[in-house]
Formats: structure tokens, sequence, C-alpha cells
């Protein structure tokens, strides 16, 4: 079964709205596991304006599930994860002022950079996962980062599907079995939703893992936290 991780950056946006601790971000995720999530994600980015570096900190021994820290592998960056040792880092290649991750790595273009960067997580026990989107060449090259895993970006499956799911989908299967061919793991996010997740799933059915927060925390405004991750979940059966 691929396993649900939830992006609780949402949560620290509306926490930030007001400057207090309402909502409380490490009740959330720790509800998020109660409710059966298999792993909690976060995006820590320079100018804190969601996830903050103390709360990296401070979910650090509170997540019992799997905690998966995403983020442009800056200097700054790596010192707070080799510190931290999350079971996972996704690398994503955002601009600091990113307002969400819109693209995947061009893998040729930064190979010595990833590779000296999957070298030292490895060093420090932590998988990896390099974020890219469907070009074959490019999940080949990832492989020879020596990653773990990649992370599939989502986008343009969520933005074909409502006109036409399979050809949609098709670019993602290749990837993936590119991937598997080339002894990677993957994973998948961006925009995925209750609304294509389980035809996404269907079609790779040996996906790791998806990383969903913004869809996943507004479908939680109408049905609650616990109702929603339990229908994400029985959309990746």
């Amino acid at each position: 079964m691929t396993n649900l991780s939830v992006n609780i950056n949402k949560i620290a946006t509306l926490r930030n709205a007001r400057g207090e601790n309402v909502p409380d971000l490490l009740k959330v995720a720790a509800d998020c596991e109660a409710f059966g999530a298999d792993g909690i994600t976060v995006h820590p980015r320079p100018d804190e304006r969601h996830i903050r570096r103390d709360d990296v900190y401070r979910l650090r021994p509170l997540v019992k599930t799997e905690f998966n820290i995403e983020g442009y592998p800056s200097p700054e960056f790596m010192e707070l994860v080799m510190q931290v040792k999350p079971e996972q880092v996704t690398l994503v290649p955002d601009a600091p002022d990113a307002l969400t991750s819109s693209a995947g790595w061009n893998v040729g273009q930064h190979m010595e950079f990833l590779t000296s960067i999957v070298d030292r997580l490895r060093e420090g026990g932590i998988r990896s996962s390099i974020f890219v989107g469907t070009d074959i060449e490019n999940v080949q090259l990832a492989a020879r980062t020596g990653a773990d895993r990649i992370e599939l970006y989502t986008k343009p499956y969520a933005d074909l599907y409502p006109e036409n799911p399979e050809a949609a989908v098709a670019p993602f299967v290749e990837a993936a079995h590119a991937a598997f061919s080339a002894g990677l793991g993957v994973n998948a996010g961006h925009d995925l939703s209750l609304v294509n997740l389980a035809y996404f799933h269907r079609n790779i059915p040996r996906l790791s893992e998806v990383s969903i927060g913004h869809a996943l925390i507004c479908d939680a405004l109408y049905l609650g936290l616990e109702k929603t991750i339990r229908e994400y979940k029985e959309c990746l059966v």
C-alpha cells in the first residue's frame, strides 16, 4: 500500500497569520498520525513564511511515523536536516522566494551538486528523494546521483486529468517504470486530490508515497481532518 504523508505547511501558514499558536502545529501533526497518516512532510523556506526552523526541531521527537523534509539544499537547509535527521529529505529546485514548487530538477545540469548532496545524506543515514518531472533521461540521471527515490511533480497530471485521464497519467506511468528499472523508488506530489488520486494510484501501483498538503487541508475544512485522511487513504488501497 502506498503511504500518505501529510504536508502541514498550510497549518503553519494559518497559525502565522495571527502570530500566536492557533492552530497548534504539533497537535495537528500528532492528530494526522493518530488518524492514519503514514508520515508528516514539511517544507521550511528561508523566509519562514509557514514552517519555521524551530518547528522542525520541535516536530522531530514527536513524529512517530516518517518525517519528510522538503527543500532546496542550501547550506542552511543541509545544516538543519543533518541535525534533525528525518527519515527522508526531498530535494527541490525552488528559488528562495518561490510561492510553491513549480518544476523538477534538470538533473544533468546539476549532476555534480546533487550527487554531493545525496552522498552527504546517505552518510547521515537519511533517505534521499529528487523532485523531477517525467522526462525519462532525467529520471535515469537521477538514479546516477545515487538517490534512493524520485518524487514525480504531478501538477501536469492534475491539470489534464479532468479532460483526459489516460493522457494525463501516461507519461507518469512511463517515468515510474523507468525509475523502477533504474532501481529507484517512486514518490509523487503536487495537486493530487480526492478527485484524481485513486486513478493515479491504480495506474502506478508500486508508488511508495504521496505527499499531499494543500488539497488535503482544504478538504478537511469541509470533512474534518480525520475523515479526510481516511478518504485519502482509501484512494491508496
